[in-house]
């Protein structure tokens, strides 16, 4: 679990470096910010970081302030994409290209030894997120890639045990379960 100031701070941090990161070749880069007390180190700035951490922050109990706060970083991180659209949607069709090696990966692990891996599901999953947040920013995602996924799903969905919400349970009204159906339950050990 992370905080509020966690998710705020990451989408602030994003929109000063968000021009240059979408003009640069990059996928991933560097932050170099320090997490509130308590909180894990920051991931990498990625389209998919910034898209989940916007609607992380979305659905916290925020103050008055942090609400204020997270409505003007949401305008700003719109008026950027809006503004470098080409820009936008490539960085998100390559970004997706491999958040999905990555996840295809974990699940083969998964599938080879289910004891050893199951219990980074929690994770883990968190890419699956970042693939259905990217997807409809990503242009030219190959028909292969879209099968993969699919068979991904398939699988996962035959493996998977119905429980409750797995991320912190304020967040759950922003991950309906018909939607991130892999939020709401636990892959079989």
């Amino acid at each position: 679990m992370v905080s509020a100031a966690y998710d705020l701070s990451y989408l602030q941090a994003s929109v000063d470096l968000l021009e240059d990161y979408l003009l640069s070749t990059e996928i991933y880069w560097s932050l170099r910010l320090r997490p509130p007390v308590g909180d894990p180190p920051f991931p990498m700035l990625t389209l998919g970081g910034v898209l989940l951490a916007r609607m992380k922050a979305g659905y916290r109990n925020l103050s008055r302030d942090q609400r204020f706060l997270f409505n003007k970083t949401y305008d700003q991180v719109d008026a950027i994409r809006v503004r470098w659209r080409v820009a936008w949607e490539n960085k998100s069709t390559r970004e997706f290209h491999s958040r999905l090696m990555l996840w295809r990966d974990y699940l083969d692990e998964y599938r080879r030894q289910p004891y050893n891996h199951v219990d980074r599901y929690g994770y883990e999953v968190h890419r699956r997120v970042l693939l259905a947040l990217l997807y409809s920013d990503a242009v030219g995602v190959p028909s292969a890639e879209k099968e993969m996924l699919t068979a991904l799903d398939h699988y996962l969905q035959s493996v998977l045990q119905s429980s409750g919400f797995i991320w912190e349970p304020e967040l759950a009204g922003g991950f309906p379960k018909e939607n991130y159906w892999y939020l709401w339950g636990k892959p079989r050990e």
